[in-house]
């Protein structure tokens, strides 16, 4: 199990997956809505999470009828964890890490990191680019 495995079990509350096996079959049974609160208490905004995981108004529709997010939520909640995860690893805080996500950032066509994190293929790329930042060849 890796150090992310288990920060990602730490933060949503259930046993840290062993693998991305684990990882893909939380996703596929749907996290709960209440997985959100928990991605707010990391210090993501309400307006990052409409934004980047699940509309606000189609959040509040799950929790009143006590629905799961989606796969694709859920997919999306977990997507943003990881790389908010290796961000907080390589800057050392979670207050730093947050500010790198959100800065501008001229590497990625100046767009911030978290817009980038709407997409697999964007995530991908900002996890690139923190591997680069971590092995010195970036600032």
């Amino acid at each position: 199990m890796t150090a992310l495995h288990q920060q990602l079990g730490q933060w949503l509350g259930v046993r840290p997956p062993e693998s991305e096996q684990d990882v893909l079959n939380l996703i596929e049974r749907q996290l709960p809505a209440s997985s959100i609160n928990r991605l707010l208490t990391l210090g993501v905004t309400r307006s990052e999470v409409g934004a980047l995981v699940i509309p606000l108004r189609t959040l509040q529709h799950r929790r009143s009828r006590r629905e799961k997010l989606t796969v694709e939520e859920s997919d999306r909640l977990l997507r943003l964890m990881r790389v908010l995860s290796q961000t907080e690893a390589l800057y050392g805080s979670r207050e730093r890490a947050l500010t790198w996500l959100r800065r501008p950032n001229p590497r990625l066509g100046n767009r911030s990191p978290f817009e980038l994190v709407k997409t697999d293929a964007g995530s991908r790329i900002v996890e690139e680019l923190l591997v680069q930042i971590d092995e010195g060849m970036f600032v």
